[in-house]
């Protein structure tokens, strides 16, 4: 028995490409970025859009139903010559593998439930047509109500075949046998008592796939005179619509405003839509019974990293391939209705002039956009007892019409500039090939590869989709983790334990290893040789997060305070007193468990030891039997041997005619008088120690004195700021409680000081400077927070111009632009750190601010940085305000340093996060909050023992809030092993994905893009190669078999290679690509789970009476039900998606009026209505914001509008925009990748 997940995947099927048909009428325009070649003329829409709610879809030509090897299509039985003659392409059919049951030329039967007028091969021209679900019905979540003659639960295979022969008949065959349901309904499974859960079988049902409508829709299709979207930003603000822009010049810089124009005419503007896919349930328990490896659809791989592929006409032209051999999923009961594609309506999407090099329309009009071609990838299989049939539902259930093949839409044409690929043929990557070695040779009547087809009299099947339901479902996998471990506390005593994930809620009880908030890893066996860790490839890392805020019910690490001699050490490494040091000799000496030294106990620390060693006292002393907690520190470990000052916070707001004009500096200033009650402090009923100061500035920079026994502020003007100096000393700092009439009076007064500036240029460098001065003169450490506007152009030290240059992007030049323009910054981050000043940068722009370089003293020192694109008070205040009152609030630790020791073996190699280095061991943070974490690689340098572990011990120095110097300990120890598959047993997606994306996104500061992306890939696929070749069971090479614990690998590792920083759409400035870099670097696993994934959540599935939240769906248009409305958060913003047919009751209760067209999307909050559902609902976001570090704006999405481009941008497991593939194309691409590196 593995912990593992099988695919079958052992045909290559047609392809289709990635990047969606070109448009008719643009046959063959040039496609520089691409391989340079032409594009192949394209077909009209597989399934085209519907045309909003006015009109009800119209059936098509009668379409015929090909249940072709159990899979249902449709076919097209006209104009096939035409469609074969138009494709310059030649697509074959590869043959399955030898080790697989021998080809079947013959029709399958479907099941053994009867066949009625069901009949295999091409359908018949005269096709009675199938009818259609309205693509409006609602989807009834639930699995009751099921009714018609059908067998509505998910399939239990028998006992696996013993011989060749038997696999042979039952994979001809394929006997299905049910199993009654459990209580919890359709899809559970029967809790199983004999073994633990450790891996999900899928039971892959491909859901109808359509072939394109050759008939030409009824209407012209619309060129030009769609009104264009603004480009919005998904990190700054969505302007309102209504409201002109402040800055029209920058059209394409992100967030911002154009011109706004009036949207689209209803009956242009449309957009392809999916029928709802409901959700299944999952399962919490463990079928009984064994495994089947499913035979299935072939893998559809996905040009989209290494080698690229231009798109090719539909593959519905070519003569079909054989039939599977083994039949992937029996449909029982009568056929599904087929949904119908309408052809009357054209789609504003689907037609006009190629796209300019910024990715818009070059006289106005939507972007092309395509619905996505049905692909196809590997059935999966599982090997050992499933956890549960998961998420599918037969084809067949009322309430659910079978979605098209990928509502997603798909990119836009490639643009010149993007990185190129070559031109491939074959459905696969690389060239065209022949039949392969160890495959059965072309059916009878099938052209070889590379052979042209032979035209065909009868309609060919349509190529069949892998079912998203039959791959591994992120959901599932969480649902899953929160059913098995969220009851439980988790103890830390128990070496290499996994913990819980990210997204489940746990309690922790600390025993001797710090608790996961604090560290995470990648691996929990850490590999005993090095050369194993070069074979696996799986990254050895932790991610810790030295001062994470712990929930209520969990006690917060113990201070320990040994007085003047300070915190017992070993002698030879320094690590200090823990749980993995052994006392010997009666308790007078303990033995070092990171360098095996012994050292002397002192004598005040002298203790007996009971008959198991162990000290008498061992409880009573944290630092004995934690993983976490606190010493202080003596005065030998602080800066010239005293004592340090409590930390100051000096504002510095600018005050150009920008930051006036947004509000800005008016907002600031009134918000700043109720803050500075709320200054942090160690003990909430004592009044804060921190001093503060206020610095405005423009070109020059305005110091304010604010001593206490003035009556009125005093402005000090320094225009020399070429020599940066503080005009005052005493009265600049100022202790709030004394000083509050003073500083009230200030914080009136410079709104209306300022009010009439015609000062339009600023500088940054030197107001950094001032602050970093006036932080010298107190000599204490403390926090900048600079509220900033523009680019610095005047003349000062650090003056920038603008550089932003697009026509970089995809070059091997585009790392510069990630890169700071000046290394002023770089020398003045150091001069900070050394003070122990932190800066936090509120950026309000207009336009580009150069945010790499702005960017490089906030995050050498530890600090942050928040973006407001567009900023407009009347939309941003809530998020501008709840950021700062969070950021001025939160704990942090001033002035700190930062070492990782670990036990002889193993040593910290690498380092990332917001910090700087001065040396290979010590990472310096002028500030460390709670929100901040530092990501440490590990390598080996000698070989490891299965017996003693790893050790890992993470020691922070820092400065608190009233000025103690307190040393932060973490322990940590993870298991060693000599296996591969112990490896792979007890691996952490989660934080593997965390550091991939924290070590790709410094990458780009080095390499091109392309480069970074494909070494990602790269390293994924080697890691998922090296547990195939060595810890799986010999099996087909067709198969996919993904470690249990990795099996969501493919589909996190493809959201940070679509991500906009690694692969960017055209509306994606630069400045955003720096600010979203940035941000990652310090992320923890938390926030980057839901960055790269967002949570979507249904809500007309809530229950107001429960405090459980509506179960996830998954990532994909395909899952989104017109009559619904969804939640998505991904960490930075909320989205409210609300469907065309929503009900009405759910929208009174939402937002007040039943009707969909008088909802605004501009609201910024929703209407607090006196029903269950709003207050419910309003408690839903809130408790979203207060697990965040930054405030989620909430963007309301109405279905069909312009804001749902951004909306689906989110929509991860879908093909994006820019390119990126979607998760059943990736998991395609993946697997060959892996099959390549096995042969």
């Amino acid at each position: 028995m593995r912990d593992e997940l099988r695919m079958n995947v052992n045909q290559q099927p047609h392809m289709t490409s990635p990047y969606g048909q070109p448009q008719p009428g643009y046959q063959g325009y040039p496609q520089s970025g691409y391989g340079g070649g032409h594009m192949p003329v394209g077909y009209p829409a597989q399934y085209a859009p519907y045309n909003g709610p006015g009109t009800a879809y119209q059936q098509g030509p009668p379409q015929g139903y090909s249940p072709y090897a159990s899979f249902p299509s449709k076919t097209l039985a006209t104009n096939l010559a035409s469609d074969l003659s138009s494709s310059p392409l030649n697509l074959g059919m590869r043959g399955p593998p030898t080790s697989g049951a021998p080809p079947v030329s013959g029709a399958q039967n479907y099941s053994q439930f009867g066949q009625g007028d069901v009949q295999n091969g091409p359908p018949p021209m005269g096709a009675p047509p199938q009818s259609r679900p309205p693509v409006s019905q609602s989807y009834t979540p639930g699995a009751g109500n099921l009714s018609g003659p059908q067998h509505p639960y998910v399939q239990q295979f028998g006992a696996p075949p013993v011989s060749m022969q038997q696999m042979t008949n039952q994979m001809a065959s394929m006997q299905v046998g049910s199993t009654t349901p459990s209580p919890a309904g359709p899809g559970y499974a029967p809790p199983s008592v004999t073994q633990a859960p450790i891996s999900a079988a899928y039971t892959p049902a491909a859901p109808p796939t359509f072939s394109p409508s050759t008939a030409a829709p009824t209407q012209p299709l619309p060129t030009e005179g769609v009104a264009q979207p603004p480009p919005q930003s998904y990190y700054g603000a969505p302007p309102p619509a209504q409201q002109p822009f402040p800055n029209p010049s920058a059209p394409f810089s992100t967030a911002g405003p154009t011109q706004p124009q009036a949207p689209p005419p209803v009956s242009q503007q449309s957009f392809p839509q999916a029928p709802p896919v409901s959700q299944t349930p999952f399962s919490t328990a463990l079928p009984p019974g064994p495994t089947q490896s499913y035979g299935g659809p072939p893998p559809q791989a996905q040009p989209l990293f290494p080698r690229p592929q231009l798109p090719t006409s539909q593959p519905s032209a070519f003569p079909g391939g054989p039939p599977p051999t083994s039949t992937p999923s029996q449909l029982t009961g009568p056929m599904p209705p087929l949904p119908q594609p309408p052809v009357s309506q054209p789609s504003p999407y689907h037609s006009g002039p190629p796209l300019t090099p910024t990715g818009f329309l070059p006289q106005g009009g939507a972007p092309p956009m395509h619905p996505h071609p049905g692909m196809q990838g590997p059935p999966m299989a599982s090997q050992g007892p499933p956890v549960a049939q998961a998420n599918h539902i037969p084809p067949s259930q009322p309430g659910m019409p079978p979605g098209p093949p990928n509502a997603g839409m798909s990119g836009p044409p490639p643009q010149p500039g993007m990185q190129g690929y070559p031109p491939q043929q074959n459905g696969a990557f690389g060239q065209v090939r022949g039949p392969q070695p160890g495959y059965a040779g072309p059916y009878s009547g099938q052209p070889n590869y590379g052979a042209p087809p032979a035209a065909s009299a009868s309609a060919p099947s349509a190529p069949k989709r892998l079912d998203p339901d039959s791959i591994p479902s992120p959901i599932q996998v969480i649902e899953d983790d929160k059913a098995n471990k969220g009851s439980e506390p988790f103890i830390t005593g128990v070496r290499g334990q996994a913990p819980p994930l990210i997204t489940t809620n746990f309690q922790v009880r600390d025993q001797g290893n710090a608790s996961p908030r604090y560290i995470r890893c990648t691996a929990y066996n850490m590999p005993c040789s090095s050369d194993m860790a070069k074979q696996s490839q799986v990254p050895l890392a932790a991610v810790i997060k030295p001062l994470a805020t712990l929930p209520p019910d969990e006690t917060l690490p113990y201070l320990v305070d040994h007085g003047e001699s300070g915190p017992i050490r070993c002698n030879r490494c320094k690590a200090y007193m823990c749980p993995f040091m052994q006392f010997i000799e009666g308790g007078r000496r303990f033995h070092c468990g990171f360098c095996s030294c012994v050292t002397e106990v002192p004598p005040h620390y002298f203790q007996h030891l009971d008959h198991t060693g162990k000290r008498v006292d061992c409880y009573d002393r944290p630092e004995l039997s934690m993983g976490s907690y606190e010493f202080m520190a003596t005065v030998d470990y602080c800066k010239n041997n005293k004592f340090p000052q409590p930390p100051a916070f000096i504002f510095l707001i600018d005050v150009s005619y920008n930051a006036v004009k947004s509000g800005m500096v008016g907002i600031v200033c009134q918000e700043l008088k109720t803050l500075l009650d709320y200054l942090p402090r160690e003990n909430p009923d004592v009044e804060s120690n921190i001093r503060v100061g206020f610095i405005t500035y423009n070109k020059v920079l305005h110091f304010y004195n604010v001593k206490a026994s003035l009556a009125q502020p005093q402005m000090m003007v320094v225009s020399d700021v070429a020599d940066m100096f503080v005009p005052l000393l005493d009265g600049f700092l100022v202790s709030v409680s004394e000083s509050r009439v003073v500083i009230e009076s200030l914080l009136d007064q410079i709104p209306e000081m300022f009010a009439d500036t015609r000062e339009t240029e600023t500088v940054f460098g030197p107001v950094i400077q001032a602050g970093l001065e006036a932080l010298k003169a107190a000599d204490c450490a403390g926090k900048l927070f600079v509220f900033h506007s523009s680019l610095p152009i005047a003349e000062a030290p650090g003056k920038l111009k603008n550089r932003e240059d697009k026509k970089l992007v995809g070059t091997d030049k585009e790392k510069s632009l990630f890169q700071p323009h000046v290394s002023f910054y770089n020398t003045l981050a150091k001069e900070c750190v050394a003070q122990g000043c932190c800066v936090d940068l509120f950026l309000f722009p207009n336009q580009y601010v150069d945010v790499a370089t702005l960017g490089v003293v906030p995050t050498s020192t530890g600090g942050s940085i928040y973006k407001y694109t567009y900023f407009q008070a009347a939309t941003d205040q809530e998020r501008f305000l709840n950021d700062l009152r969070r950021d001025v609030e939160k704990q942090m630790g001033f002035d700190a340093v930062m070492r990782v020791r670990t036990s002889t073996g193993i040593r910290a190699t690498d380092f990332f996060g917001s910090f700087y280095m001065s040396n290979t061991t010590d990472v310096e943070l002028a500030g460390l909050d709670c929100d901040k974490t530092v990501t440490v690689e590990f390598r080996h340098d000698d070989k490891l023992s299965e017996e003693t572990g790893a050790l890992m011990q993470c020691a922070v120095l820092y400065t608190s809030f009233n000025g103690q110097r307190r040393l932060r300990i973490h322990n940590m120890a993870v298991n060693c092993c000599s296996q591969l598959a112990d490896l792979y047993r007890n691996c952490e997606t989660d934080t593997i994905i965390n550091f991939f994306a924290k070590y790709a996104y410094r990458s780009v500061l080095s390499s091109p893009t392309k480069n970074v992306r494909d070494s990602l890939l790269n390293q994924c696929a080697h890691i998922l190669a090296c547990y195939r070749k060595n810890c799986a069971s010999p099996s087909s090479a067709g198969q996919l078999i993904l470690p249990e614990c990795m099996k969501l690998l493919p589909v996190y590792l493809n959201c940070i290679l679509k991500s906009d920083v690694l692969q960017p759409g055209a509306d994606v400035s630069l400045d955003d690509r720096a600010y979203l870099r940035q941000l990652v670097s310090s992320m923890d696993v938390a926030e980057s789970h839901v960055f790269f994934y967002p949570r979507l959540l249904p809500l007309q599935n809530l229950d107001v009476e429960s405090t459980s939240l509506p179960l996830a769906v998954r990532d994909s248009e395909e899952r989104l039900s017109r009559g619904g409305v969804y939640l998505l958060e991904n960490g930075l913003n909320l989205f409210l998606w609300v469907g065309v047919n929503a009900q009405q009751e759910l929208l009174q209760n939402i937002f007040g009026t039943p009707a969909f067209s008088q909802i605004d999307p501009s609201m910024t909050s929703l209407p607090a209505l006196n029903n269950p559902f709003s207050k419910r609902l309003r408690e839903i976001i809130e408790s979203f914001r207060t697990q965040r570090p930054r405030y989620m704006k909430l963007i309301v999405v109405k279905q069909e509008d312009k804001l749902e481009m951004i909306f689906k941008h989110f929509l991860v497991e879908d093909k994006s925009n820019n390119g990126g593939a979607s998760y059943v194309d990736f998991l395609c691409h993946m697997h060959k990748e892996i099959r390549q590196l096995l042969s």
